[in-house]
């Protein structure tokens, strides 16, 4: 039966020992060094080249934001849950599998994005195509150096993480420094400097990366292995295809309806709200893998208990930058850019509120996936995205940048509330399996079809319901 916690060893008390705080401070140093290079280096750009080039570089960069989505999908989210659930008696083995795969990925990626690259070229070749050339030679690195990241949380290792990105950091600023000094910054520089750099943290941990493995053992274990992993992964995948709709397709709807002008300056404030999306996304690095254990395990109040700190942390954060952007928003604005993003500096209070409603449905969102769910997560963002096409454009034609600004607060409000009814079925679902015996566990496969999967028969339950 369902194993049940109290007194000082219940979950909540758990959360708030010294080594998970430990774990979490890591993390988001860990977070505030990989995306704090690329936040340097995009106020860098910004400042130093037009708006019109600075808009060409955000839409590119959307592009890579896709692209990753789809890496995420087919490998980071499937390897975060199987890795720390299932798989978790064969880490070094089903870490050796994704390595490679990610390598023959990385390689076809490079290859295909030149050649879209040189095809643009010949057709538009007015068309600024510098940060199309960055991206594709640098895209195989950057996927990666996420991989890499993804591997330590999974092995709880926060803490070689944070150095991995440490060293990119510093690399960063050095390579950047060297090339506004030679008048070289421009889109294509920006994305070479942030390969070198992870390369470089790459090499500070070269002995963390996956060895060669035998996998015969885990074959043999998982005859299965590869259909699990599609099982899961296809729904992650078509959620990546319409992610792109709630915040990033944005950028593309400003492109079309007014101007590269008004994407620059979307994205410039934008990337002041990315702070706070990486410290959540830091703390949701650390949760996933301890929910998808606590499914795995069946371990359901534990289960729920995490997630309800989790909510909290995320609400805290996110609500507290709000009333930040409220009293210094337009100084901070006036601050990074030197004055030349202060006619849209009024927008940054509106737009820190789209990480808030994001950030409740985004505890839900990982709640979901640790529990093999992900299905539901792919409906929150389809019904995001098509509050994007219903009310986002129309509001982009009459408003501008912000009528952009409220049609992401529309996109993350639809995505939030679709998640949360998604969400309530699901608790219902968890809490029927959470009877008093194991039989009645055994039929929680007759609610979750064939994406919520019934962990591993071999779990042992101990304890009792009524204890």
């Amino acid at each position: 039966m369902i194993q049940r916690s109290s007194g000082p060893n219940s979950p909540i008390l758990q959360s708030f020992s010294w080594t998970r705080l430990n774990q979490i401070i890591f993390s988001i140093a860990d977070q505030a060094f990989s995306v704090g290079g690329m936040f340097v280096a995009n106020v860098a750009l910004a400042r130093t080249v037009s708006k019109e080039e600075y808009g060409m570089f955000a839409l590119v960069y959307s592009g890579f934001t896709f692209l990753n989505g789809l890496h995420n999908a087919a490998i980071l989210e499937t390897y975060t849950v199987y890795g720390a659930g299932r798989y978790r008696n064969h880490g070094p083995e089903y870490r050796w599998l994704l390595w490679r795969n990610n390598a023959v990925l990385g390689a076809a990626l490079t290859v295909l994005l030149l050649l879209i690259w040189r095809v643009l070229s010949w057709i538009a070749p007015t068309l600024p195509s510098r940060s199309l050339l960055g991206f594709a030679l640098s895209s195989g690195v950057l996927l990666t150096a996420a991989l890499v990241r993804r591997m330590l949380y999974v092995q709880r290792k926060p803490r070689t993480a944070a150095k991995l990105s440490l060293i990119f950091f510093l690399t960063l600023l050095i390579l950047l420094g060297l090339t506004m000094r030679a008048g070289l910054l421009n889109g294509l520089s920006v994305f070479l400097i942030c390969a070198v750099g992870w390369i470089a943290g790459g090499v500070s941990i070269f002995r963390e990366l996956p060895r060669k493995m035998s996998m015969e053992a885990f074959t043999d274990a998982q005859p299965n292995h590869r259909s699990e992993h599609w099982q899961y992964a296809r729904w992650i995948l078509a959620t990546a295809f319409v992610f792109q709709l709630t915040n990033q397709g944005y950028y593309w709807v400003v492109a079309a309806f007014l101007s590269l002008k008004e994407v620059a300056e979307l994205r410039a404030i934008y990337m002041l709200v990315s702070p706070v999306d990486q410290i959540l996304t830091a703390i949701t690095f650390l949760v996933l893998p301890m929910l998808a254990h606590r499914y795995a395990s069946r371990q359901v109040r534990e289960f729920f208990s995490l997630w309800k700190m989790y909510l909290l942390g995320f609400v805290l954060v996110s609500g507290g930058f709000v009333l930040l952007a409220v009293f210094f928003g337009n100084t901070v604005v006036h601050r990074v850019y030197g004055g030349k993003f202060d006619d849209v500096a009024t927008l940054l209070g509106a737009l820190t509120m789209v990480p808030l409603l994001m950030a409740i449905g985004n505890t839900m969102n990982a709640a979901m996936k640790s529990g093999e769910k992900p299905n539901m997560v792919l409906y929150a963002y389809l019904a995001s995205g098509a509050a994007t096409f219903a009310a986002g454009i129309p509001l982009v034609i009459h408003f501008g940048v912000r009528g952009a600004v409220y049609g992401m607060l529309v996109s993350a409000g639809v995505y939030t509330a679709t998640l949360g009814i998604g969400f309530l079925s699901f608790r219902a679902q968890m809490n029927v399996a959470c009877g008093p015996t194991v039989d009645r566990m055994k039929t929680v496969s007759d609610w979750f079809g064939p994406v919520g999967t019934v962990p591993p028969e071999n779990i042992t339950f101990v304890g009792s319901e009524n204890e």
